[in-house]
This record gives C-alpha cells, structure tokens and sequence, in this order.
C-alpha cells in the first residue's frame, strides 16, 4: 500500500474538498505545514497580515467554496485566530484549523519553549479551541492518520470547524494513504416516519409557508429546497442570515422577513400561517428582529442539517437534502379549497429624486447601491447599520449576499471578502463596511492587492460606532468616536493597483459607481463615502426607534 508523509495526506485531502487555498501566517512551528502545501501541485499558500484577519478570510472563502482551511503557529498565533473560529463555529461555517506545534519531544519533555506559558501546559490551548470546534485532534506517531480520518469526517458531516495540532515531527511520519471519510446517511425508518409525520400534518394546512434561512446553503441543500418549493408552489420568505437563498425573482418569493418593521404583510402571513415550516433556520435576536414571531410551535416543522422535529417530536439522524428530496417525491401539491391570499411580494428600494448636490444619506446611498449591484455578485455586508440597509434591497439574479448576523464581530467583512475573492477570482466581489468596523481589519486591503482580487471596496464613513449611538442613551457620548482615517489613501500607502475616490453628495456617490464598473475589471476600486453620524437606513430607524420607546416604557 502506498505510504506518504502526514501532512502530504491532510492536504491531499483538503484538496479533495475544494480548498485549494490555505490562509495563516508562518511561524518557526509550521514551516513543514506550509512546505506541503507549496509541493502539492493543487493548494496555494496564501498569507495574510495577522492571523485574526486570515481567520476571517478562511471564513469568507469557506462561505463561497464549501470549506476552508487555516494555519497558525502555536499559542500566540492560534489564540490570535480563535475570534474568527468562534465565529465560524456560531455560524456553521466548516473551517479546518491547523496549528503547528513543538515536536512531540519537547512535548513530552515539559521544556519551557517560546510562545508557551511560564509552566508549561501543551493542550492549554488545545481545551480553548474546544469550546469554539467541534473536535480537536493532537496528532502522534499512533494515532495521525485515524484522527486525520475522524476530524475531517466531523468538518464534513456537522458543518462546523475543527482543530488538528500537528508536532513538528509527525509532518514528515510516513502513513498508509487509504483514507476513510465517514459521511453520515439518514436513518431511512426514521426518514420515513418523520417524512409520515409531516405528511399528515401538511394535509391539514390551509395556509403553510416555508421559512428558509442560511443552514440550507450550509447543508448543500440548495438544490434540494428548489425542488421542494417547485413541487409544492408552497410561498417562501428567508430571515436576515438567508437573504439571497431564494431568486429575488422566484414567483413564490414573498421577501425576507423584517419582523414587524417592514414587509408587513409577510409577517402577517408568516404568524398566522396554520403551519410554518422552517427549513434551515437560526432563530437569534437579530435575525428574527428581536424574536419577533409568533406562529405556533407545536404546530410548526423544523427542518435542520441532521435532525428534524414535526409537533415538538424530534426525528435524529435525518439529513436535510434526504428529507427535503423525498418530501418533494411524495408531498402534495399545495390545493386549498379556496383562493389563497398571497401578500405582495416585498417593494424594493426606488432611487428617489434628490438634488444631485445633496448631501449622501442611506435614502439614497443603499437604493442606488441596489441598481450597481449585477448578476453573480458577491456582496459582503459588515456587522452593524448596512446589513440593515441591505435587508430590504431586491437582489439580481444569482447574486450572493454574505453577513455575519449571529456572531456580529466588526472588522469580519473586509478580510472574508478578501478570502471570497480568492474563491471565486471570476466573480465580482462587493464590500460595505462601516469605519469603525474597518479600522480593526483594513490591513487585508494590502493582501487583495498582493494577490490580485479586485473588489469594490465601499465604506462608509460616518466618524464613529453610529449602530452604537442609536442604541445608547447619550449618541454623542465620545467612547463611540474613533480616529480620524483618511480611509481613501490606504490602498495607496499598501501599494498596488487601486483606484481610489471620496464622494460627499448624490452626484459623486453616483458618478464614481459608474466609474467603479470599468475600473474594477482591472484593479481594486475604494470609495470613501460620507454622511452625518446619525444617518441611519430606514430599517435601522424603525428599529432603535422602537427599542427605544420599549426602555422608556419599562423605566
């Protein structure tokens, strides 16, 4: 049988996966990481500016591709990343986190070496990883290849990071390459009876919807869901994490669900629906819009990744592709004895009429931001007021819109798209950040130009936290001031192709994305956008207005 070292194996496998390019930093403990990943002929070592950011942007690229893969040196580089892991984890985006460690020698010797505590303590950090994945490994001379094995049949099967330390010896151990990937199968008796289940049930309804959100993409059951919904004809809606799963377009698209805020009539539909089947969904504050739902529990369906529950009956070992598939072969098409009552499918946004000399607000930065965007875009919206002004945005065809709603860490969205568009290097990729959010990250503006993606980079400046002062009782108290950037001449102290601009009013925020589509063709585009601190999107109004008059009421 042929044998190769254990780090030719992981990576070989890593390749079979799709990740063909492994984000980190080097370090003196994961120089024979690194050397494996340049031999194979298939994986590209990308590096980045520090490793929280090439965390982030093993994120962005496993969002995109399916899976990504991260690596550290010991102690100080790995708990410089855990930020970024917690986040994947929160959010069920499979990354392999590899660090590399002191030889299996030094290990055993309890020697004090660098990065290490003053006693000590090999797996210390190891047990911090194993909050934020879900397995670790530490691989020796007996065990490399089953763990190897083991930890990417877990990446595969719960769609969430791992962890594998790997001693500096045991890069170059030689193992048999026969790998085992174990994929998990449905229980098809517990298939069957939860497919029973929600037959019966559906038979009842008058009124059923389907709630979809990000755990489908996740899953891979994109195509799985389409089915269904082509079957059924059954309407759909998506929470804030899954907007863009569902073709803008699609006849059944009812729009996202804002809660009561916006899209009303979809949330009216939604809670009196007599069944509401959740496909996928994660039910966080900020992606139901402060729990705001009502529908019945006990009535509901809820489909997730490997489990389903119909009438608070959980089903285990169920896949979400197998029983969205065998739904689609033996679900009734949706025929009520009486015309149903659709709500109108989500307005978007109209570019108004403003003088082109006005100052920039949302009401007409986020409208216009609309009609930029085009086919087969990738968007990445940071954490905070934009991911509130993209929620109501009628997206083009095939578009893919990424946010971090549940994890909500501000300065992710520059260093993922950074790892996007080195996934997909034949797509456009557009990022909003704010500039509060882009201080902690602005350093991996630098790596996209290294590596030749070419972005449009907007960000907004509005000097400050301004989600955070809408929330606050004193919005110009000074802890949400930040310092003054001139935000548009970093790509310029970076070095590289960029093309770089500052717009002030309607006239120069429109003129320069009109420019943006030619240049971004050949290099980066960076537009410095500025508004007023407590300019907000009209959702994040309603939002914090609503909030706010809940705290007086409850004072």
């Amino acid at each position: 049988m042929a044998q190769v070292t254990v780090i030719e194996y992981l990576i070989k496998q890593l390749d079979k996966l799709g990740i063909t390019d492994i984000f980190g930093l080097p370090g003196d403990y994961n120089f024979s990481i690194i050397e494996g990943i340049e031999k194979n002929k298939n994986t590209n070592w990308i590096g980045c500016t520090n490793e929280l950011n090439a965390g982030y942007a093993a994120d962005g690229y496993a969002r995109i591709k399916g899976y990504g893969a991260l690596v550290t040196t010991y102690g100080v580089g790995e708990l410089s990343a855990i930020n970024a892991i917690a986040g994947s984890y929160a959010e069920y985006v499979p990354v392999v986190k590899i660090v590399g460690v002191p030889s299996t020698e030094n290990i055993n010797k309890h020697a004090l070496l660098h990065h290490n505590l003053s006693e000590p303590d090999y797996h210390a950090f190891e047990r911090a990883y194993s909050n934020v994945v879900q397995t670790t490994a530490y691989l020796g001379c007996d065990n490399a290849k089953i763990e190897i094995d083991r930890v990417l049949s877990v990446l595969i099967n719960e769609k969430r990071p791992v962890y594998i330390a790997i001693p500096e010896d045991i890069c170059s151990l030689k193992i048999n390459d026969n790998p085992y990937i174990q994929k998990y199968e449905s229980d098809r008796k517990v298939l069957g009876s939860a497919v029973k289940h929600i037959i019966s049930v559906l038979s009842k309804a008058k009124n059923p919807v389907v709630l979809a959100d990000i755990l489908v993409e996740r899953f891979h059951a994109k195509d799985e869901l389409f089915r269904l919904l082509e079957t059924t004809k059954y309407p759909v809606t998506t929470l804030l994490m899954g907007k863009g799963l569902i073709d803008w377009y699609y006849k059944g698209f009812i729009g996202t669900y804002l809660g009561k805020y916006d899209n009303t009539e979809t949330y009216d539909y939604v809670n009196n629906s007599d069944c509401v089947i959740t496909i996928g969904a994660i039910f966080s504050d900020l992606n139901t819009f402060g729990f705001d739902y009502s529908f019945n529990s006990s009535s509901m369906i809820d489909i997730e990744g490997n489990y389903t529950i119909v009438e608070n009956i959980k089903y285990d070992n169920v896949l979400m592709k197998d029983l969205l598939l065998e739904l689609s072969k033996t679900i009734p098409v949706f025929t009520p004895n009486f015309t149903p009552h659709y709500p109108e499918r989500q307005k978007n946004f109209i570019v108004p009429e403003v003088s082109p000399y006005g100052k920039l607000t949302a009401k007409y930065i986020y409208p216009r931001i609309q009609e930029f965007l085009k086919e087969n875009d990738i968007i990445f919206s940071e954490t905070g007021l934009i991911e509130f002004g993209f929620a109501p945005m009628r997206l083009p065809r095939n578009t893919h819109i990424y946010n971090q709603v549940l994890w909500g860490s501000i300065g992710w969205a520059t260093p993922a798209s950074f790892g996007a568009g080195i996934a997909a290097k034949n797509k456009r990729v557009v990022l909003i950040t704010g500039d509060g959010s882009h201080q902690l990250t602005a350093q991996e503006v630098s790596s996209m130009m290294r590596y030749g993606i070419h972005p449009v980079i907007i960000v907004m400046n509005n000097s400050g936290y301004s989600i955070e002062r809408a929330m606050c009782t004193n919005p110009m108290d000074d802890f949400n001031d930040i310092s003054s950037w001139d935000y548009s001449k970093l790509p310029l102290v970076f070095k590289g192709d960029a093309w770089t601009v500052k717009v002030r009013t309607n006239k120069e925020f429109d003129e320069a994305l009109k420019r943006a589509e030619y240049e971004q063709k050949e290099r980066l585009c960076y537009i410095e956008v500025f508004t007023d601190k407590m300019d907000l999107p009209n959702l994040a109004e309603k939002i914090t207005h609503s909030s706010l008059s809940k705290a007086k009421i409850n004072a």
